[in-house]
């Protein structure tokens, strides 16, 4: 994308609720703004060139630092989508209480005051807004316009997808539920439609994109018709709509092999940081040099590396996951443990019975192991030597042909407490909690705190038809399809799964929802994985978010609140809990 197009964005009011008339007016990248009467709507949709400037805008305004009740810095819709999306599952361990309105979310303390909160809902729907604006004054009959018609339906049905699945419950849930309102091009009435409704609507959009479209008009920054459908995929799964799922992926690989649309084993360790260019990419929020946020980008909460805040680290459960083969792609390129330099000791971590809380977490503690040359382990605390038990993970019990899992426990302070022994870590400076960097948003173009956040790519697809086939009790396909993402995340052979072979996991699906979450982890989809299968949120692991269960059906806290000014103005109803 050319730099001096795509940081221009749509200007439209300061606080936009629905009900309000929206103006139309540019800014550039200094906040230099015309006037809005210089540029209007009708002057810029009289060709092609003047709706791509528009769609232009979107794409520009996602990445771009907005202004809402007087907050500007760092306060963007991709920043805050992917940490509301993200940081209330059970793939992230919080190191510290923060001021960053993050630290709600991941507490399941969200009100309808936070920034992040009303940000991304204004930001939402000022995207629709534009989109509209192209989908109500282009001609789809002219065929230079089909690409572009195509980008704003995309983008229509993209940013209601992700304001339901914030604000709304699932839909697997009950479609009557309470969704969000719906725009288009001739709205004047401002409800909530049902969660039903809205899912409709973003079939809808995306088919129509889908049938639109072609290639990108560029790189991974701008749509295509394999986008549109692969987000409809995965739009298909959340609707349980499992055929359709599976006929969109299909569609979408046109006859091509899974692997073929993958980044090769040899260079995924290094796919986040290419991933405007990469064959793996669907669609992702494309950033330049100029647009690198440091401190406030996404990044500088996953890693600390000359800047950044290194303040999120990948949670227990999910470092279990990965440590099960440890030349998965995923844990040796992904994950940047800080060890302890000089030390060859070997420490097990595990947190303080005396500090467990659901309302504030945990503190770690950390011993010295022993071993015994027979791989038994063992640590002396305040003169009392314990024993560190070693149990079989998903297959207590069970005749497996291969590939036992295991967990360390501690009997402690009287209770039964879930360990971790690693080599002697680097703590975070006046924090219990070993370091390990997450680096899936960081290092485009050598810079720590610089990516464009994929959100979509093939990999989640795949999944997206595992998961489906899995629920349609196709098992060899769905197995076939975890089996290809493994393959190219480095997992040896016999770490495969086939009927007969499952490693002592109880059924197919669970199998597809563990790699799902080490696939796509901190990528934003693990909270809605959980809560749309109906399952609870466990969140019982060392962190200063509160050690409790979540549970799907009386955690109120599943959804976001609808903003403040948005519901005392406009007068929707606010979610259920707030």
């Amino acid at each position: 994308m050319k730099t001096n197009i795509f940081n221009k964005i749509l200007r439209t009011l300061y606080i936009v609720p629905l009900y309000m008339t929206l103006s139309l007016g540019f800014s550039s990248c200094n906040l230099d703004y015309f006037p809005s009467d210089e540029m209007n709507s009708e002057m810029l949709l009289q060709d092609v060139k003047g709706a791509q400037y528009i769609m232009d805008g979107c794409y520009a305004l996602m990445k771009s630092e907005v202004e809402f009740l007087g907050y500007a810095s760092g306060n963007t819709y991709v920043r805050h989508y992917f940490q509301m999306a993200e940081f209330p599952a059970d793939n992230i361990c919080l190191s510290a209480h923060t001021t960053d309105p993050l630290y709600e979310a991941t507490a399941y303390m969200m009100n309808d005051g936070l920034k992040n909160v009303g940000t991304l809902w204004m930001v939402g729907y000022k995207v629709i807004y534009m989109s509209n604006q192209v989908i109500g004054t282009l001609d789809e009959n002219e065929p230079d316009n089909k690409q572009i018609l195509g980008e704003a339906y995309f983008m229509r049905g993209l940013m209601h997808l992700q304001l339901v699945t914030l604000y709304a419950k699932p839909y697997s849930m009950g479609r009557d539920n309470m969704g969000v309102p719906l725009r288009f091009p001739t709205s004047t009435d401002v409800t909530r439609a049902s969660v039903g409704e809205v899912y409709d609507q973003i079939v809808l959009d995306l088919r129509k994109a889908a049938d639109l479209m072609g290639k990108s008009r560029g790189d991974k920054g701008y749509p295509s018709k394999e986008a549109a459908l692969g987000v409809l995929s995965r739009v298909y799964l959340y609707m349980e709509e499992n055929d359709k799922c599976i006929a969109a992926v299909n569609e979408a690989l046109n006859g091509a092999e899974p692997a073929t649309k993958l980044e090769p084993n040899a260079e995924f360790g290094t796919y986040f940081q290419r991933a405007r260019e990469s064959q793996e990419t669907l669609f992702c929020i494309a950033h330049e040099p100029t647009d690198d946020m440091g401190q406030s980008s996404i990044g500088s909460m996953y890693l600390k590396d000359g800047i950044g805040w290194g303040e999120i680290y990948p949670s227990n459960p999910l470092m279990y996951l990965y440590e099960r083969y440890p030349t998965d792609v995923r844990y040796t390129d992904f994950l940047m443990p800080q060890y302890k330099a000089g030390s060859s000791d070997t420490y097990v971590y595990f947190p303080d019975p005396e500090s467990i809380s659901e309302e504030s977490g945990s503190v770690l503690l950390k011993a010295k192991v022993t071993d015994d040359g027979a791989g038994n382990y063992s640590f002396k605390q305040s003169g009392t030597t314990y024993n560190i038990e070693k149990r079989k993970v998903n297959g207590e019990g069970k005749a497996d042909d291969a590939g036992e899992y295991f967990e360390y426990y501690v009997n402690y302070g009287g209770k039964d407490l879930q360990a971790r022994i690693a080599p002697e870590m680097v703590l975070r400076t006046g924090f219990s909690y070993p370091m390990i960097f997450v680096n899936k948003f960081s290092y485009q173009n050598g810079s720590p705190m610089l990516s464009s956040p994929v959100i979509c790519r093939w990999a989640e697809v795949i999944l997206n038809r595992a998961e489906a086939e899995a629920k349609l009790g196709q098992d060899a396909a769905a197995l076939n399809d975890v089996n290809i993402i493994r393959d190219r995340a480095g997992i040896p052979a016999e770490g495969m799964f086939a009927a007969g072979k499952m490693h002592g996991y109880d059924n197919v699906l669970d199998v597809v929802l563990d790699e799902r979450r080490m696939e796509l982890a901190f990528e934003g989809h693990r909270m809605f994985d959980v809560y749309r299968n109906k399952r609870d949120m466990d969140r019982r692991y060392p962190g200063a978010q509160p050690w409790k269960i979540h549970k799907w059906d009386q955690e109120p806290h599943i959804v976001y609140p609808i903003p403040n000014n948005e519901w005392t103005v406009s007068g929707i109803p606010q979610n259920p809990g707030y």
